[in-house]
């Protein structure tokens, strides 16, 4: 049952396309205050189920709920901001009259200033939107998102297409927002972003959420370290039964283990004589990411047929899609 303490509540979430299941019984509950990523491949089903959160589009079966209500009901009430991929501001207008205008149609507003401020971007109020570069305007979106002073603001790939300065400027505005008590919903295709920037990940695949932690706990699940050496022309039988070993993987002549105890792992490969050129090293996360997906549909494929090839256009969204690992469906 959902309190107010719950900002986000999907519960056995079911929608199709078609015939395509985009979700399959997806379960994911947010708590006031958190700041959740969410991964997936290409076709995961989580552009469909920030829609669905939004209230842009309706579930087949299950609940969707924002704050103990129904989504339409927390949107009316101006407790949500958004940014989705392909909407474009308004041209022609200054980037303060374009604020201005977003926050007029919210019930309790923060200023437009303020807003702007929060983004970095308070310099370019008199700047018209069209002159803007592009992660300019993607913090003007950003800015748009909270001008209505929402308790949730909901991100879809919020960094696609920035170069690195402009990604690092834009999760130091979106830190500020959350240092404000605010609850925060992203997903990105940059997986050290949801690493560096998330109370909890959590990972959607076939429409289901297959890993739910912290960015460390979700490496532990699937192996937290990686030990790895040169086999010399040894064969790899009795690698997979080494302590704490959970997968092999043999890159030409070398040998990559995951492990969830490299001690362990490090002091049995030692009694075999099996430790040139020694590395261990941190799994990532998107080491883990790759290993919770393996089996879906090839990078770089895309959606499933039927469901929606981006997310749906709003205010304050933006964003168009990227290469790297794909997460944004």
């Amino acid at each position: 049952m959902a309190t107010p303490s719950n900002a986000v509540r999907l519960a056995q979430v079911r929608k199709k396309f078609g015939a395509v299941p985009a979700l399959d019984g997806l379960d994911l509950t947010l708590a006031a205050g958190e700041t959740l990523a969410l991964l997936g491949r290409n076709g995961a089903g989580k552009s469909t189920a920030i829609n669905l959160l939004l209230g842009l589009d309706e579930p087949d079966a299950g609940r969707v709920e924002l704050f103990g209500g129904p989504p339409h009901a927390a949107v009316a009430a101006g407790l949500v901001g958004a940014m989705l991929q392909d909407a474009r501001p308004i041209p022609r207008v200054t980037v303060g009259e374009l604020t201005a205008f977003v926050a007029s149609t919210y019930p309790l507003p923060m200023r437009p200033a303020e807003a702007l401020a929060l983004a970095g971007i308070a310099e370019l109020a008199a700047r018209r939107v069209d002159k803007l570069s592009g992660g300019q305007a993607q913090r003007l979106r950003f800015a748009l998102a909270v001008t209505g002073n929402p308790a949730l603001i909901v991100l879809d790939e919020p960094t696609a297409a920035l170069d690195v300065e402009a990604r690092r400027a834009f999760w130091r505005s979106m830190r500020g927002y959350a240092a404000r008590g605010n609850t925060v919903l992203f997903s990105t295709h940059y997986l050290e972003e949801a690493d560096e920037n998330a109370d909890r990940v959590v990972v959607v695949d076939r429409g289901r959420a297959v890993a739910d932690g912290t960015g460390e706990q979700i490496k532990q699940r699937v192996g937290g370290t990686l030990v790895s050496f040169d086999l010399a022309g040894r064969g790899s039988e009795g690698l997979r039964s080494l302590p704490g070993v959970t997968a092999v993987e043999i890159r030409g002549d070398r040998a990559v283990l995951r492990t969830g105890d490299s001690d362990a792992t490090v002091v049995a490969l030692a009694a075999t004589d099996r430790v040139r050129r020694l590395a261990v090293t941190p799994a990532s996360l998107e080491d883990a990411f790759l290993t919770l997906t393996a089996g879906t549909r090839p990078q770089g494929e895309g959606p499933p047929s039927g469901e929606p090839a981006g997310g749906a256009a709003a205010g304050g969204a933006a964003g168009s899609a990227a290469p790297h690992l794909e997460v944004s469906r």
